[in-house]
């Protein structure tokens, strides 16, 4: 039977893997320098699909303290077959937990020594403790860049429908496809070719490393109840830049017609937990 890549190549492995960091990276705390190197290494932790970075011991500028106590190993069993970036924890392979210290701010557990010997003088640090990052002298936001992902956006003439319900929510015959390694297709419509009438702005921002900063939009009668409808990205990074003043909506949760086909609803981990219950874990799309 033949292999379907997209899912052999989107499942998190049950190995720990890594792959060295070309960039010099750097990290800050108050604005003041963390850590400074050009032996980074990207590590998966088994079942993790999106990396994080490692640095040399000697390349943190931080104060490397084993945390007291240390915390009881995971139950992997309580956890889905694949761990998103979230969470800097639990860590799914044996190593230390360490606290980083800063003059007067300490990071805590935010480092892990893996016993691994590849990884040897190596620290895991956690992405989301520091508060800035820098891959060269360009900013990176979210979590660290995969070189094994990409994005690809893509103009499309062909008629794209966007519906809840039987109510148009959008219809574009200047739509963009974003293809993003893993993900399903993300259609963006110009805005305006949304009905934006029956939009309203929600609080929730969320943050993708390579497209940069969204915000994010219910429908005006809150259906469906307490869930995000769609979002924009104003101001997004250079992968992206096309997308700026379009709307994207969940897949998930609307219909898209696409040269009047209705297209399928995918599952992902942004699907109803029954959704995804009813799904083949290996068969969640997610990136």
């Amino acid at each position: 039977m033949a292999l379907r890549m997209k899912w052999h190549l989107g499942k998190a492995t049950p190995e720990l893997g890594w792959e060295p960091v070309p960039a010099r990276l750097r990290a800050y705390v108050d604005d003041s320098p963390a850590l400074d190197t050009r032996a980074g290494v990207l590590v998966w932790e088994p079942r993790r699909i999106v990396p994080v970075y490692a640095v040399p011991e000697d390349d943190l500028l931080l104060a490397v303290e084993p945390t007291d106590p240390q915390p009881e190993p995971p139950d992997l069993a309580a956890f889905p077959p694949m761990l998103g970036p979230d969470s800097f924890e639990p860590h799914t392979t044996p190593g230390t937990v360490v606290d980083l210290a800063a003059g007067d701010r300490r990071l805590e557990r935010a480092g892990f020594r893996p016993d691994d010997p590849d990884l040897a003088g190596l620290v895991v640090v956690d992405f989301a403790a520091f508060d800035r990052w820098q891959a060269e002298d360009e900013e990176l936001v979210g979590h660290p860049h995969d070189p094994f992902k990409r994005i690809d956006v893509l103009a499309c003439h062909r008629p794209v429908e966007v519906s809840l319900d039987g109510t148009v929510l959008g219809s574009s015959t200047n739509a963009l496809l974003l293809l993003e390694t893993h993900l399903p297709v993300r259609y963006y419509l110009p805005h305006d070719d949304v009905a934006l009438d029956l939009l309203v702005p929600t609080e929730t921002r969320t943050t993708c490393a390579y497209k940069g900063h969204a915000s994010y939009f219910s429908t005006a009668d809150g259906q469906p109840e307490g869930r995000d409808i769609g979002w924009t990205y104003r101001e997004p990074l250079h992968d992206a830049l096309r997308v700026q003043a379009h709307v994207a909506f969940w897949n998930e949760r609307v219909d898209i017609r696409v040269d009047g086909e209705l297209q399928r609803r995918p599952v992902t981990p942004w699907s109803t937990p029954a959704e995804q219950a009813s799904a083949d874990a290996e068969r969640l799309e997610f990136g």
